[in-house]
């Protein structure tokens, strides 16, 4: 043998070791833009605290999957009764937190009877209003009345605000939750990373990824510089649409572009004059040029939107017309309300480069028709407070990612204040109706009154674009509830 052929073979050796190395790879980086307030998906709004914790650390009695249906959860099965009030679910038996305590059906009782409570903190508390009373059976039993049929009862106990937590940690969740997924809550390095581990006494079938790391990133330049540097090898909802090209350009990573539960709006305080008028609020509408916004601070990617409904759903009607560009229309509307000189209001805008980009696109086009917006950039944390819990706002932008949300409308107290009782009694109706048929003409009458009273500015359906290395699977590529679930990830090479 000549060492030239020692040297081929040595080399060739090394190789099939490097490659051998890097497909046992088990841990993973991901990188997503916001970082949670907290870590308590029972009471806080932000969407990042399950981006984060949604199935990799908590569990509901039923989930979503990654192509939006419902399937158990921590619940294998569960009966109904006749009438539609009794629902009777039998609990997974050997599930247990990562604490190494038993969940069971007292767990189950405290959770929702926590979430339902008077003085309850729960950011979508009208998911629980329906429940008349939670009993234990037995360990794996609970019987569940509502107080009338629910159509929706299951869909909503998949999402994250319904996971089931214990009592015996929830006094510390927001910094060390404690959950029964099949990945266990290690250590958050605030204004950094959090990071996961595989629970080695995971009920379910083990995780092939063994440890985690969020990272947060919220400039998109950084995001850029991260992902092609390779410091991270996943980032979720990548906030710089522009630069998808040169991704998919590059073998090294592969793109995902799918599709979200987000209706990003114009959001309106609805109680704070001149907004409280609804021709001030058609006159917003129609100053406002959704097409511009998808292609000046998206990039194009974005589908326009005439109500707060998933374009993607088969119950959604395509209500854009009630709001097309019309700045003459506008200005007519103006000074029909007396506000022919225009008016000033608020802009605040939270970080999502949807909201920072969109908001001076919109704050140029209000302009043209005369009204002037004071823009804030706030922080998370100090959104939360001013806008959803202070109601301290003329005019934000959002996209509510939680799945099929509508309901949010019939809530007065909620924070852009909208107060209809045509609109409630359409939900109280839609609430007790099972009959496929009906909902859909329920859910139709329900995006034609918040179109037609021009509750919000609706502006698009947020896209969700995913920039991963190549040799990453299972990743989800829609968003069907705000989650990035690791529990089908793994790495291929």
């Amino acid at each position: 043998m000549t060492a030239f052929t020692r040297k081929l073979i040595g080399a060739s050796a090394i190789a099939l070791l490097a490659g051998a190395a890097h497909a046992q790879q088990t841990d993973i980086t991901v990188g997503i833009q916001l970082e949670p307030p907290n870590l308590d998906p029972t009471g806080g709004a932000a969407q990042a605290i399950d981006s984060v914790l949604y199935s990799n650390v908590f569990e509901g009695l039923t989930r979503f999957m990654a192509d939006g249906s419902v399937v158990p959860g921590l619940a294998a099965s569960w009966d109904i009764s006749d009438d539609g009030l009794v629902y009777t679910f039998t609990l997974r038996d050997g599930v247990t937190f990562h604490d190494g305590t038993t969940m069971d059906a007292e767990d189950v009782k405290f959770s929702l009877d926590r979430a339902r409570a008077e003085d309850s903190t729960n950011a979508q508390k009208g998911l629980f209003a329906g429940i008349a009373d939670v009993t234990v059976i037995d360990p794996l039993t609970v019987q569940v009345t509502l107080a009338q049929p629910d159509g929706s009862f299951l869909f909503n106990m998949a999402w994250g605000d319904a996971v089931i937590v214990a009592p015996e940690s929830i006094e510390t969740i927001a910094t060390n939750p404690i959950g029964t997924g099949a990945f266990k809550f290690d250590e958050w390095v605030e204004g950094d990373r959090i990071e996961l581990s595989a629970y080695e006494g995971y009920w379910g079938d083990a995780p092939a990824l063994s440890a985690a790391t969020f990272r947060f990133i919220s400039d998109p330049t950084a995001a850029f510089a991260a992902m092609m540097a390779e410091d991270i090898d996943v980032f979720a909802g990548f906030p710089a649409p522009e630069n998808l090209p040169q991704f998919e350009a590059d073998p090294r990573f592969q793109v995902l572009v799918g599709n979200t539960e987000g209706e990003t709006i114009l959001s309106t305080n609805n109680m704070v004059p001149p907004l409280d008028d609804v021709r001030v609020r058609k006159a917003i509408a129609h100053a406002i040029d959704r097409q511009a916004i998808i292609d000046g601070a998206m990039f194009g990617l974005g589908t326009p939107i005439g109500t707060h409904f998933a374009p993607h759903n088969p119950d959604y009607v395509d209500l854009t017309g009630n709001s097309q560009y019309d700045p003459d229309l506008s200005r007519a509307l103006l000074a029909e309300a007396g506000f022919a000189d225009g008016f000033t209001t608020t802009l605040k805008l939270p970080p999502p480069s949807y909201a920072r980009r969109g908001g001076e696109i919109i704050a140029a086009q209000l302009r043209e028709v005369g009204i002037e917006t004071e823009i804030s950039n706030l922080e998370w944390a100090q959104w939360l407070e001013e806008v959803f819990s202070n109601k301290d706002f003329g005019l934000t932008i959002v996209s509510h990612t939680e799945p099929m949300d509508i309901g949010i409308y019939a809530n007065p107290d909620y924070y852009f204040q909208y107060d209809s009782a045509e609109f409630q009694a359409v939900m109280e109706e839609l609430t007790a109706t099972t009959d496929p048929a009906g909902r859909s003409e329920l859910l139709a009458r329900a995006q034609t009154i918040i179109s037609e009273d021009y509750v919000n500015g609706y502006l698009f359906e947020l896209a969700y674009p995913t920039v991963a290395r190549a040799g990453i699977e299972g990743l989800w590529l829609n968003q069907p509830t705000a989650a990035v679930d690791l529990t089908g990830v793994s790495w291929t090479e």
